[in-house]
């Protein structure tokens, strides 16, 4: 697999705080605070947010984070912060429980490391710092209140985590804040371009509540005017994070029926994503009402997540909008990763835990992918990803019944929890594993799914898939019998080229095989003892 570029970030913020690729973050704390422990145990994170409290598990460091739980409790603690300069009352109590039933769960889990970071309500309330005291008092644990830079650096490190070379602006919206922050070629802040911005959801309803909608939109002007920088160069990319803009993330792809329901990497034009906020902004509280598969606190705000996505989009103007379900808490969790883990490649880490150990025989991806390596000469980096995870996860579902093992291996892989793969990514390696099992695609999710990609990706997904099926009727999935063997594409043959005296190759066995995979690419089949 080729190998990704290391990337190094560094940004110092508030009280000492240094967030970076290359050395651990949050220096103020003690060390005993901030060593990892080797020992593999779970890392849990509680994330006090003004619009909820949300427990996350992962399970260890590793390049591909596998959550082993996740819980939110809708607290609103910065319901009413705008107007009150306080926490909101029913919110706090809400949130101390919350806090108090996640601390319980993480001992009882044996969480090794339990982190616990308070956004833009606890730290600008005034009683955030008895807040703060209390859960110290309550249930022994320590409180980080991120300043608003460290904030955003976190969000854009989480979406690091999942896009090792995201480049544009990272969009962080919370119930109290919203964070900017401009990632150039994979590194965070290069030029200080960063800011935060009291533009949260709840902050909004309290300014609307008071002023009208024209409050809203005038508070979004004025403050956006303070960040000269985000309308200064073409941006190609709009990271857009955070459960408001989530929501609206599905809202849309309900409404247009896409085929694959996914929200993480969900891509938008500008033009689309300015539709969809001027739809979402002009939704009525009755219509809303009518929504299903969002919570009713998430839509009661809604409109003023649209108003300021439309904002953003006039002023930055990317090319596009990338929805990301990684930020805050997946960017702390990235800081942790000792630099060996963080230079891996989390597709490749992600295929291998899917793996483990069920594939038939030893897994051999390295000898499939030399294998393949003639028929794609010409591949992109992406494409040549692509195939790799279609080696490594090909043989996978070889116990499924085999009336529907394409179908199962198609359905699993597409939904799979890998992290650095986008929708085409995804729609790309399910085509392949399906290919690799059956010869057609009358699935009808199949046929959508299909439709994601380009023309000449369909037929080459085709081909993976056909060569795949190839190489392991060949070798039967065992190791030590393909690297015996060799394609070679010739403008008007494809060549299988064995050895005479070995009797595996028996010809009757694959031929067939190979002429479906000759003709899928244009040419003559062939076989050649050498």
């Amino acid at each position: 697999m080729r190998a990704a570029p290391a990337r190094e970030t560094a940004g110092a913020g508030a009280n000492g705080i240094r967030l970076g690729m290359t050395a651990h973050p949050l220096h103020h704390l003690d060390d005993a605070t901030v060593s990892v422990s080797g020992d593999g145990r779970p890392v849990g994170v509680i994330d006090i947010g003004s619009n909820s409290v949300r427990f996350v598990v992962f399970a260890g460091l590793t390049r591909a984070p596998v959550q082993l739980f996740n819980e939110k409790s809708a607290c609103a603690l910065g319901a009413g912060l705008q107007t009150s300069g306080v926490l909101n009352p029913a919110g706090r109590e809400c949130a101390v429980t919350a806090v108090g039933r996640f601390v319980r769960l993480a001992r009882a889990m044996g969480v090794g490391r339990l982190e616990l970071l308070a956004t833009a309500a606890v730290r600008d309330a005034r009683d955030g710092p008895a807040l703060v005291a209390e859960l110290k008092e309550r249930f022994d644990v320590d409180v980080n209140v991120l300043s608003g830079d460290d904030e955003g650096r976190l969000a854009a490190l989480g979406v690091l985590l999942g896009t090792p070379d995201a480049d544009g602006v990272v969009a962080d919206l919370g119930g109290g804040s919203l964070e900017l922050v401009e990632i150039d070629g994979g590194q965070v802040d290069p030029l200080g371009r960063l800011r935060s911005f009291p533009l949260g959801v709840l902050r909004l309803d309290d300014i609307e509540r008071t002023g009208g909608e024209a409050a809203v939109d005038a508070a979004i002007k004025a403050e956006l005017a303070k960040a000269p920088w985000i309308a200064e160069r073409p941006v190609k990319t709009l990271y857009a994070v955070g459960g408001s803009w989530r929501a609206m993330a599905k809202l849309c792809m309900m409404q247009e029926n896409h085929p694959l329901q996914v929200l993480d990497k969900y891509t938008l034009s500008r033009g689309k994503a300015l539709e969809l906020s001027d739809l979402v902004a002009r939704i009525g509280r009755r219509s809303l009402d009518k929504i299903s598969g969002v919570s009713r606190r998430r839509l009661v705000v809604l409109p003023h997540a649209a108003r300021l996505l439309a904002a953003l989009l006039a002023t930055i103007r990317p090319e596009r909008v990338v929805f990301s379900i990684h930020g805050m808490r997946e960017g702390f969790y990235y800081t942790l990763m000792p630099e060996a883990i963080r230079d891996r490649d989390p597709i490749v880490d992600m295929c291998e835990a899917v793996a483990g150990n069920g594939h038939r025989f030893a897994q051999q991806p390295a000898v499939l992918m030399r294998f393949l390596d003639p028929l794609f000469p010409d591949e992109t980096e992406k494409q040549h990803r692509q195939r790799f995870a279609a080696c490594m996860l090909g043989d996978l579902y070889w116990d499924e019944h085999p009336d529907f093992r394409g179908q199962q291996a198609f359905f699993k892989t597409l939904r799979l929890p890998v992290v650095g793969f986008d929708h085409e990514d995804r729609a790309a390696l399910a085509l392949m594993v399906l290919y690799r099992y059956q010869s057609y695609d009358e699935i009808h999710d199949a046929q959508d799914v299909l439709a994601l990609l380009a023309p000449d990706d369909r037929v080459r997904v085709q081909a993976v898939g056909c060569g795949l099926r190839l190489a392991h009727v060949i070798s039967g999935g065992a190791p030590g019998i393909l690297g015996n063997c060799r394609l070679i594409l010739e403008p008007k043959r494809l060549v299988l080229r064995i050895p005479g005296e070995d009797p595996a190759f028996d010809v009757g066995a694959f031929d067939k095989r190979l002429e479906r995979l000759a003709r899928l690419l244009g040419r003559d089949p062939a076989i050649e003892v050498a």
